[in-house]
C-alpha cells in the first residue's frame, strides 16, 4: 500500500443550517435533505445540528468513525428513528416518517449490513422477498415463478450482474454478489434515494471494486445514493459531495473538484493527530 504523506490541515468547520445554506434558486431540488436535525436518547445526544443534502444521480458520502453518529443518521434517514429536532424533506417537501415502510413508500430505500437475505432462500427469492409477483384469481392466486426469475435475471443484467444460476442459495454468493444482488433489488421496487450503510466493510479489496462498481451505476440511473462508510479511499472514488461526521456533529462538508484523497483522509483522521502519530511511529522505528 502506498504510504499517504501527511497534507495542511484542513481547517475545521463546523457545519450548521447557517454555514450551510439552501441551494440557490434554480437549482436541482434535493432528493433528501436535513435542516438542522439533532436526536437525543434522554440526556445522550446522539446527533447535533445535521444539515446536508443529497442531490438527484449523485453520491453523497457521510464518513466516519465507530461512534460517530452514523448508525443513528442511518435511522434517521430510513425512518426508524424520529428527529428530535430540526427537519427531512423529501424533494423539497417536509416529510415525517414513523417507520422504514413510510419511507420506502417515499422512495427511500436502505440497504443495511446485513442486508435483508434470507441465506438459504435462492437468489431470485430474495430478490422479491415480501413482493413476489402473483398471477391467477383470488382466492386462487400462486406465485409466478417464471415471471419472477425473469425479471430478476434482467434487472440484474441492467446493473451489469450476470449471476450464475438464480436458483442457488444467496447465502453461497460472494459479499460483493449479496451487495450487488441487494442494490439491484432496491433500485428495481423503485428507490430514488439509495442509502448504503458500510457497504464495503467486511469484503477484500477485488469485492469492494464490483460493489463500488454498481453504486456508480445507480448513480447513472439518476438515483441519489447516500455512501455511509469509514473508509475515505472507497468514498472518493465514487463520491460526489463528502460529509465528515465526528462525535454526532458536521464538521467538514466537501466537494469533489476541491478535495484531494489525501485532504479527506487528512480530514478524517484529524490532521494534527494524523501528523503527531506519523511522527511517533517514524521514531519508534529508529
Amino acid at each position: 500500500m502506498t504510504a499517504i504523506e501527511p497534507s495542511p490541515d484542513v481547517p475545521e468547520v463546523p457545519a450548521t443550517p447557517e454555514t450551510l445554506p439552501a441551494p440557490a434558486a434554480g437549482t436541482v431540488t434535493p432528493a433528501l435533505a436535513l435542516r438542522g436535525v439533532g436526536k437525543s436518547f434522554g440526556s445522550v445526544i446522539a446527533l447535533r445540528d445535521i444539515t446536508l443534502h443529497v442531490d438527484p444521480g449523485t453520491v453523497t458520502c457521510v464518513l466516519g468513525d465507530n461512534g460517530a453518529g452514523k448508525s443513528t443518521l442511518i435511522k434517521v434517514l430510513s425512518g426508524v428513528h424520529q428527529p428530535s429536532e430540526g427537519e427531512l424533506l423529501v424533494a423539497g417537501e417536509a416529510r415525517t416518517f414513523t417507520s422504514p415502510r413510510d419511507a420506502l413508500g417515499a422512495g427511500i430505500a436502505t440497504v443495511f449490513q446485513d442486508l435483508a437475505t434470507v441465506p438459504l432462500m435462492s437468489v431470485w427469492r430474495n430478490f422479491f422477498l415480501g413482493n413476489e409477483p402473483r398471477k391467477g384469481f383470488a382466492p386462487f392466486r400462486i406465485l409466478d415463478t417464471a415471471k419472477a426469475r425473469a425479471t430478476c435475471r434482467e434487472e440484474l443484467l441492467a446493473m451489469g450482474i450476470d449471476m450464475r444460476d438464480l436458483e442457488q442459495p444467496v447465502g453461497t454468493l460472494s459479499g460483493g454478489e449479496r451487495q450487488a444482488v441487494a442494490i439491484a433489488r432496491a433500485v428495481y421496487f423503485g428507490a430514488k434515494v439509495l442509502i448504503l450503510d458500510e457497504p464495503t466493510s467486511a469484503l477484500g479489496v477485488r469485492q469492494s471494486g464490483v460493489v463500488l462498481k454498481y453504486i456508480l451505476q445507480a448513480r447513472e440511473r439518476g438515483i441519489a445514493v447516500v455512501f455511509i462508510t469509514h473508509n475515505p479511499h472507497h468514498a472518493h472514488m465514487v463520491g460526489d459531495r463528502f460529509y465528515l461526521l465526528n462525535r454526532g456533529r458536521l464538521k467538514h462538508e466537501f466537494e469533489r473538484a476541491t478535495v484531494t484523497r489525501e485532504e479527506l483522509v487528512q480530514a478524517m483522521a484529524g490532521g494534527a493527530e494524523l501528523e503527531a502519530l506519523a511522527h511517533e511511529l517514524e521514531s519508534s522505528t529508529r
